[in-house]
């Protein structure tokens, strides 16, 4: 299966829940053009607090199609854009890219994943439980987040639903993910 974007969303206040879009402009350096996390330093209401001249490392969300299916399959009730992101894929797992690694994404916008989405009690305002089912342990007890991951815009374009994804990974050694 090709990798394609399902959904993109945004919203401009700061809310969990972002609406589903025809289309959504990212801006290199800034992130997703009308989104309430746009901007070069953090938005994130509790990294501002702790300190808002940080680097905003979480631009753009991206969550798996497959994570919504793995949760509608454990009776939660999730689509597109409930669980925060900006844009939805299917036919990449995500979780396993290593930083670094850029996501082309239509035409012309590029992507460099930064690291996890740290899952929050936000998700519990959805549906209840799941927060918990975001999260797992592996076989060797580490924590597995599965809530997607976050990124910074390299290079700016419209991504529509429908979009190929095309996949650059950095040079060796790869680094993997962690929340950010």
């Amino acid at each position: 299966m090709n990798a394609v974007v399902t959904a993109v969303s945004r919203s401009t206040s700061h809310t969990l829940v972002k609406s589903n879009q025809d289309s959504i402009r990212l801006v290199a350096g800034l992130g997703v053009d009308g989104d309430a996390h746009q901007g070069a330093t953090v938005k994130h209401r509790s990294r501002v607090a702790r300190d808002a001249t940080q680097p905003n490392l979480r631009q753009v969300h991206l969550i798996h199609a497959e994570l919504h299916e793995q949760l509608r399959t454990a009776g939660f009730a999730v689509s597109a854009g409930q669980m925060g992101e900006n844009i939805t894929t299917q036919g990449i797992d995500l979780l396993a890219l290593p930083a670094g690694a850029r996501l082309c994404l239509g035409a012309a916008a590029v992507v460099e994943v930064t690291g996890l989405r740290n899952p929050c009690a936000q998700l519990d305002r959805v549906q209840r439980g799941l927060m918990a089912a975001t999260l797992d342990r592996d076989e060797h007890g580490n924590l597995v987040r599965k809530a997607g991951i976050m990124g910074v815009v390299v290079t700016g374009g419209e991504v529509r639903p429908g979009d190929t994804i095309r996949v650059e990974l950095p040079p060796q050694p790869h680094r993997p993910l962690a929340p950010v």
